[in-house]
């Protein structure tokens, strides 16, 4: 049975569709059967899925782009034929979003070390909340210090809410191996950025 990680996040720009496609092929350098679901009508993992086809470095993972209301449908027949499912959710429509974070069994909410993401992810924490889906927080494109980020941490703390032990940092290497249709994993497997995302996909697994 495939474990289900919907990537949600009210405020846009905060990297969900690079973190889910990251996060799809770390599991899939793992050797295990991973399905990619984008759902925002933004498509930007569609034309990533595009790009993959021209590399020899992409590794297998199924892809679609479903409307938000055939995705429990879909669900159904993924969980049986794989290890992990992701799905790429809309920023602003609350049904789509809500469907996605319904279906999974956990929501992962990027936030960038900003008071606008801190604020923006209370719609996403409150639809987990009524869905009964489990969350978990992961900084992205963080600084490796600095005091924003030691802000936004405390104030995450402060409010008991769980985040990654991963923290994803702010590297030119995830946008060019965006653009080239592959994860850092693929483009570069031995750079800081590959090692980030494995920590992360390990971290959601245990999660």
């Amino acid at each position: 049975m495939a474990f289900v990680i919907a990537v949600a996040q009210r405020k846009g720009g905060a990297g969900k569709s690079t973190i889910a496609a990251n996060l799809a092929t770390a599991y899939a350098e793992q050797g295990q059967r991973v399905a990619l679901l984008d759902v925002d009508p933004q498509h930007s993992l569609s034309r990533w899925d595009e790009l993959r086809g021209r590399s020899a470095k992409a590794r297998p993972l199924h892809f679609e782009a479903p409307s938000g209301w055939r995705v429990p449908g879909i669900l159904d027949r993924l969980r049986r034929d794989s290890d992990v499912v992701l799905l790429d959710t809309a920023p602003h429509d609350d049904t789509d979003a809500r469907v996605a974070i319904r279906s999974s069994d956990l929501v992962l909410v990027p936030l960038q070390p900003s008071a606008a993401d801190l604020w923006s992810m209370d719609a996403t924490l409150d639809l987990a909340k009524k869905e009964g889906r489990k969350v978990l927080l992961v900084l992205n494109r963080a600084p490796a210090s600095g005091r924003l980020l030691d802000s936004v941490t405390a104030a995450i703390r402060d409010r008991g809410l769980p985040l990654a032990g991963a923290t994803i940092g702010n590297r030119t290497a995830f946008a060019q191996a965006f653009m080239a249709g592959l994860g850092a994993v693929e483009a570069a497997p031995k750079g800081v950025a590959a090692e980030e995302m494995r920590a992360l996909a390990a971290a959601l697994r245990g999660a």
